[in-house]
């Protein structure tokens, strides 16, 4: 391995890694020789009062191998501008400049300064905005561990839900058997016109994804739902 990614506030559990945890990755970081690419797009998507710690703050040698990607994307509320940056050592940068620069074209003026005005106005917006998250947080977190089956752990950042689901496996509905987090997540589609992402592809076949960056209202209705479909598992 030549290079090691870390996310935090996750993308799909919304965990924290903390500064004990970080510095034990730096250890391995250090003995195995990695660059790092520290994805910090949801740092300010973040429920515990403090601040999220980045792993380039620990020391000049973590920091000089140490690359931060963030964007306006999330923080902002900005998808569809498509605006991202990134920090790190010079000679670092240099290189993804000289590849950058000659594969794709630099975003449009317009969302640039867009992007500008976000990152220097734009706590005024965003305040609000995780007030609003943390009750959508709190609602779903709470509807999900009232479904029998369905065990939900609150998230510490970001705007995803990650349950547990092993509860529901090996059920079936109308004598077809459910067996996977992909076979649930057809269930969940086909019978309640829920969209649920399976957490295979995350590592992890007894969880699925959904994300509460939607109005309350509709999350509300996707959950009864979901919770009127799980009834129907035999």
């Amino acid at each position: 391995s030549k290079l090691l990614v870390l996310n935090s506030p996750n993308n799909p559990t919304g965990a924290i890694i903390d500064r004990k945890r970080l510095e034990r990755i730096a250890e391995i970081v250090l003995r195995n020789d990695l660059i790092i690419i520290s994805d910090e797009i949801y740092e300010k998507i973040n429920y515990t009062g403090d601040p999220v710690p980045s792993i380039a703050t620990l020391d000049k040698t973590i920091r000089d191998r140490t690359v931060i990607v963030n964007g306006v994307s999330k923080t902002y509320a900005m998808t569809g501008w498509r605006i991202g940056y990134a920090a790190g050592p010079r000679e670092i940068m240099e290189a993804m400049d000289a590849v950058q620069s000659q594969t794709s074209s630099n975003p449009n003026s317009i969302a640039q300064k867009a992007a500008a005005f976000a990152l220097r106005s734009g706590e005024e917006f965003f305040d609000p905005m995780l007030v609003e998250y943390r009750r959508r947080r709190d609602w779903v977190v709470a509807a999900f561990n009232r479904i029998s089956g369905i065990r939900c752990m609150a998230p510490e950042g970001a705007f995803y839900v990650f349950p547990n689901i092993s509860g529901l496996l090996g059920r079936s509905y109308k004598g077809v058997p459910v067996q996977t987090a992909y076979e649930l997540a057809e269930f969940f589609l086909d019978v309640a016109r829920v969209a649920m992402v399976p957490g295979t592809p995350f590592g992890s076949p007894v969880h699925m994804r959904m994300s509460y960056a939607a109005s309350l209202t509709s999350l509300q209705e996707g959950i009864r739902r979901i919770g009127e479909a799980v009834s129907l598992l035999e």
